[in-house]
C-alpha cells in the first residue's frame, strides 16, 4: 500500500493542478478575518484591506478579507467530488475600532458562501479550548454593561457537495469497511461539542514561525477518520506547518496541501520527514491499546460476553461494522520534488491478540494480552 503527499507553495486561489471533482474531502483552517495576526497577510492580497482598517471601516475590511477567502473556496468547491465533504476550523474574531468593539462573525460568514454555491451545511462543532485562565471577560468586570464574554471556542464546519457518498466498486467496499473506527471512538467524535488541548507536543510541531494558527493533530485526525477512507485524497489549502498531511500519512490517505508562505518549507517538510515513522506508528499501536483497554474495562464492568469479533486482530468489538477495521503501520517516508511517499505494510501488527482467561475466585471471563 502507498499514499501519495503533494506540497504545492504559492496562492491556494490557483490549484490548476487539481483536477475537477477529484477530492474526497477538504479539511482546512484558513487565516482567520478581522484577527490582527492575519492583518498583513490579508493586506497583501488586497491592499484595500489595510487602507479600511486605517480608515476604520471595520465592516468593509470584514468583507474584502471574506472576499479572498471566496477566492480560494471558489476552487475548494470546484475540485471537491460529488458526494464529497468539506471542513473548516474557524474562530470568530473581536475587535475594537474606533472606539467601537464588536464581533466579526467569520463562520457564519463562510456559511453563507458555501449555501449560495450548492453545499449542504452539516450539524458543526464547537472546538472549546480548555484554559486555566481565570479571565473569563473583558471590560470592567463587576460593573453593568461595560465587560464582555471571552471568546472561548471555535467552531468546524462540516458542508457536504452532493448527496450521501455511495462506495460502489468492491475495492471502494473493502477500503469503507478497514477504515471503520471503533464504537467507542464513534461515541467521543460524533459530538457537537469537542474539549481538545493544543498541539500534541509528541508530534514536534513547534518548530514552526512565530506568527502560526497550526491546529492541533487531534482535529483533523478525527475529521479525515470520520469523513474519508483509505487511498482517499485530503486537501487543505492552507497548509500552515503541514499538520493535516502528517494525519492524511498516519491514516492511508493521500494528500495535497497548499501553503503561501514559501518560508515555511524547510518547516513543514522536518515535519514530514522519515523521523516520524515511529511516532506515528506508535500512535497506532497506542490506538489499540486504547481499544483493548476499553474492551477489558467493560467486560469486567458488565460482566458479558462481546458478540462480535476483529478479523484480523482477533479482539472484542462492539459491531459488526468494526470487524474488518484494519491499521497499515508505517514502513517509509520518502520525499523528492515536493511530494512525499509513503509505504505501509499490509501485514496487520498481531501484538494485540484476544485470549480468554478466568478471573481469580470469581469464574468471570477478562482479557488476558
Amino acid at each position: 500500500m502507498q499514499t501519495i503527499h503533494k506540497i504545492h507553495f504559492g496562492l491556494a486561489q490557483k490549484m490548476g493542478a487539481i483536477k475537477d471533482a477529484s477530492v474526497e474531502l477538504v479539511v482546512t483552517s484558513p487565516p482567520y478575518p478581522m484577527i490582527e495576526m492575519w492583518d498583513e497577510i490579508m493586506s497583501e492580497q488586497n491592499p484595500k484591506i489595510q487602507q479600511a482598517l486605517i480608515d476604520n471601516k471595520g465592516a468593509i475590511a470584514f468583507e474584502l478579507m471574506h472576499q479572498e477567502l471566496d477566492k480560494v473556496w471558489e476552487e475548494v468547491v470546484r475540485v471537491t467530488k460529488s458526494e464529497g465533504f468539506v471542513c473548516i476550523n474557524i474562530g470568530d474574531a473581536t475587535r475594537n475600532i474606533d472606539g467601537v468593539f464588536q464581533l466579526y462573525s467569520n463562520h457564519s460568514r463562510i456559511i453563507q458562501y458555501f449555501l449560495q454555491n450548492g453545499f449542504s451545511l452539516l450539524p458543526s462543532i464547537i472546538w472549546r479550548k480548555p484554559t486555566n485562565s481565570p479571565n473569563k471577560f473583558m471590560g470592567s468586570g463587576m460593573l453593568p454593561a461595560g465587560a464582555y464574554m471571552t471568546l472561548e471556542h471555535e467552531h468546524i464546519l462540516i458542508f457536504r457537495k452532493g448527496g450521501k457518498r455511495i462506495f460502489k466498486s468492491e475495492k471502494e467496499k473493502a477500503n469503507r469497511q478497514q477504515s471503520a473506527f471503533f464504537w467507542e471512538e464513534r461515541n467521543q467524535w460524533f459530538s457537537d461539542l469537542w474539549e481538545v488541548r493544543g498541539t500534541n507536543q509528541k508530534l514536534d510541531l513547534k518548530n514552526s514561525r512565530e506568527r502560526s494558527g497550526a491546529y492541533p493533530f487531534e482535529i483533523p485526525y478525527r475529521l479525515i477518520n470520520m469523513y474519508s477512507a483509505k487511498d482517499d485524497t485530503v486537501l487543505d489549502p492552507f497548509l500552515g506547518t503541514g499538520t493535516t498531511t502528517l494525519v492524511a500519512m498516519a491514516l492511508g490517505r493521500n494528500s495535497i496541501g497548499y501553503e503561501i508562505d514559501t518560508n515555511l518549507s524547510e518547516t513543514i517538510f522536518k515535519n514530514l520527514d522519515e523521523h516520524k515513522i515511529n511516532i506515528l506508528n506508535e500512535m497506532i499501536k497506542d490506538r489499540l491499546k486504547s481499544h483493548t483497554d476499553f474492551v477489558e474495562k467493560r467486560m469486567i464492568a458488565t460482566e458479558t460476553d462481546f458478540k462480535h469479533f476483529n478479523e484480523f486482530y482477533k479482539f472484542p468489538v462492539m459491531t459488526n461494522q468494526e470487524t474488518k477495521l484494519c491499521f497499515n503501520f508505517l514502513n517509509s517516508i520518502k520525499n523528492t520534488d515536493n511530494q512525499i511517499v509513503v509505504n505501509y505494510s499490509t501485514i496487520p501488527e498481531l501484538n494485540f491478540g484476544y485470549v480468554k482467561a478466568q478471573k481469580e475466585n470469581k469464574g468471570q471471563q477478562v482479557l488476558a494480552f
